[in-house]
């Protein structure tokens, strides 16, 4: 409890400035990005950004990667995107002043990620999805993996005994920030993610949080999941 206290207390301060509480917002994409990518997407400098990802690292609320001569910065935990996720909750709106922007906040709220997860509408339908067949089922605040879900995920090549032995929560419930009801986290959230993709179910976009059901995901995710994305 103390430790998920002091993320907060770590996040609430720095994202006091809005340039680095819009860097936050990018990375939480899950993926490492380079200062001059994030300089472009937040309307700053890479001097500016370069400063405020100095102080972002400092406070360990991001790492950074080097490779060559090139630097690559990402939310450093789970616990820290998922502190970022409850400030969006109670954010106000953005106002929305393009067909463009309005665009890609539809977008993200349709489905995105979450740090390694999927969110949006599309993570809560897949977790209400697995609730409704009983392979999740919800207790002591966590969801649980019942027998029937284990096969389950075994048809779709997710061993989930594997995934119970490692060292972070196994299934753990994340609060969406847009449609107010929980999607699964954890390492079976994380899986999920990754084998959608190997399948080509869905797709990341360019230089944002949300991703894209293809054709092939739709079939697939209505087949396995009943969910109609």
């Amino acid at each position: 409890m103390m430790k998920a206290n002091a993320n907060v207390a770590k996040v609430a301060t720095l994202v006091s400035d809005s340039s680095r509480a819009a860097i936050l917002t990018i990375l939480l994409d899950g993926r490492f990005h380079p200062v001059s990518d994030l300089a472009y997407m937040v309307g700053i400098t890479p001097q500016t950004a370069s400063y405020h990802l100095a102080k972002m690292t400092q406070a360990n609320v991001i790492d950074v990667e080097s490779q060559g001569r090139h630097r690559y910065y990402g939310i450093s935990n789970q616990e820290i995107a998922q502190v970022m996720e409850s400030f969006l909750q109670v954010a106000p709106p953005v106002e929305i002043k393009s067909l463009k922007q309005s665009n890609e906040e539809k977008a993200l709220r349709h489905a995105r990620t979450c740090y390694d997860h999927i969110a949006g509408n599309l993570g809560v339908k897949l977790k209400t999805s697995l609730m409704n067949q009983q392979f999740l089922v919800e207790k002591d605040n966590e969801f649980h993996i019942t027998s029937d879900g284990e096969i389950f995920f075994n048809t779709i090549d997710i061993d989930t005994n594997k995934l119970k032995k490692k060292r972070r929560m196994f299934c753990s419930k994340c609060l969406d920030w847009s449609e107010r009801r929980h999607h699964i986290a954890g390492a079976l959230g994380n899986a999920m993610l990754e084998k959608f993709l190997e399948l080509e179910w869905i797709e990341r976009v360019p230089k944002s949080r949300a991703l894209k059901i293809t054709a092939l995901g739709g079939n697939g995710l209505n087949e396995m999941f009943g969910v109609d994305p």
